[in-house]
């Protein structure tokens, strides 16, 4: 039996941003959209290993719509070389790094690809990069990971991370240089364990990446997964986590910032198919210049069988300038009534010239109370990081971006909504 369930949505309230929500009901769920037509359910997309299966898109599909496949179309490809990137681990001394070739057992345990880029990336690599992190293990040490990109080479690569049961540790992964790259990040997390996994993206201009990350808890796991997009020409990350077990807890943050024909796109999946598990998902992004293009898609699947499910998820886009475009669909699918609760929100506006106004009138300076009005929108997040080296890293890339715009208001550009 199905059983619809409002969601609930608190006020717009973040720099002036509007709230937008479409309904649609879907047969034999409950499901929620916004910026696009219905969708059939999550739970019946394709997934497989086998690149025959998931052929290459045309841009008509559902999770292709958005997206400039043209500029994607050589990760679409199989026999993908592994020669565009390099793979840098420093880890921490309790937590041990393999390089694997592509048959170790412990590939492929954290999810199926469910996109052509990814199918493409598990097809084409040879060798994996496995971070162990014992069980029991408080690591004393963030583990850093770069992949830098050497040239535009249309490469794959494949890395996976496993948090032993009961171990607590902290991942950074970072990704700079310019590189045209299918990456797949496995995440398996054992029953009992805490990981937190930043994933930064900081590439130079002309990169293209396509990431799959694949998450998967445990019984009481708790994974906090934070995402961070500011380079490259064309980004596109799709996390998806599975709960396994009950008590897992999933919470997924994400920070972007899109400038002039850059194209930033998160798709995300959180699959509630045990009862009594957990997942928070809050994005925020800003944009500007001409072609800026920011995606952000958050799917939430409650299963039948999932009761006693809490989720919600969040997305705020703030528009900088003239000419820069936001997406933002939210879809919540449930299959049962018994839930602790399930929401989403999402919000896209421009810059608010009331809060301008308002800094100005006490003697501000345009740039500064710009400048305070964009951070206060992403200070939440960052201090939710909870990475010191990472928390600043965001606020000079934030600064740097902020000069940016300002060279554009200087310029008598006006500043309008999507």
């Amino acid at each position: 039996m199905t059983t619809q369930t409002e969601s609930t949505t608190p006020d717009a309230t973040d720099a002036g941003l509007s709230t937008d929500h479409s309904r649609a009901a879907v047969e034999g769920a409950h499901t929620h959209g916004v910026g696009g037509t219905p969708q059939g359910s999550r739970a019946e997309r394709v997934t497989s290993f086998d690149p025959e299966v998931i052929t290459v898109p045309t841009g008509r599909e559902e999770e292709w719509r958005f997206s400039p496949i043209s500029r994607l179309a050589p990760l679409f490809e199989t026999g993908l070389s592994s020669r565009g990137v390099r793979t840098t681990v420093v880890e921490a001394p309790e937590v041990e790094v393999q390089i694997v070739p592509r048959d170790d057992e412990r590939l492929g345990r954290a999810g199926v690809p469910g996109d052509r880029t990814a199918v493409t990336a598990w097809a084409s690599v040879e060798e994996a990069t496995v971070v162990s992190i014992p069980a029991q293990a408080v690591v004393s040490e963030v583990t850093s990971i770069r992949v830098e990109g050497i040239d535009d080479t249309p490469s794959a690569s494949h890395l996976l991370v496993h948090a032993g049961a009961l171990s607590e540790s902290v991942v950074v992964l970072d990704h700079i240089g310019r590189a045209t790259l299918t990456e797949t990040v496995e995440v398996v997390v054992d029953d009992g364990a805490h990981l937190t996994l930043v994933s930064v993206q900081d590439w130079s201009e002309g990169a293209v990446h396509a990431s799959s990350h694949r998450i998967r808890l445990g019984r009481d796991a708790k994974v906090k997964h934070i995402v961070v997009t500011f380079g490259g020409d064309v980004v596109r990350v799709t996390p998806d986590a599975e709960f396994t077990a009950e008590g897992g807890e999933v919470e997924m943050v994400g920070l972007y910032f899109a400038d002039a024909d850059q194209h930033q796109e998160h798709r995300l999946f959180v699959d509630h198919a045990v009862p009594s598990c957990k997942s928070r998902v809050t994005y925020k992004g800003a944009l500007q210049g001409a072609g800026a293009h920011t995606v952000w898609v958050g799917d939430v699947l409650i299963r039948a069988e999932a009761e006693g499910t809490d989720t919600y998820e969040l997305n705020r886009n703030l528009v900088l300038s003239d000419g820069a475009r936001a997406d933002s669909v939210p879809n919540l699918e449930i299959e049962t009534g018994l839930i602790e609760g399930a929401g989403h929100a999402s919000a896209t506006g421009r810059f608010d010239d009331e809060q301008l106004f308002y800094l100005q009138a006490r003697g501000i300076p345009e740039a500064d109370a710009r400048r305070l009005v964009v951070r206060g929108f992403f200070a939440e997040l960052i201090q939710a990081i909870g990475v010191e080296s990472v928390e600043q890293r965001l606020l000079d890339s934030i600064e740097a971006e902020l000069s940016k715009s300002m060279s554009v208001i200087e310029g008598g550009q006006p500043t309008v909504g999507a």
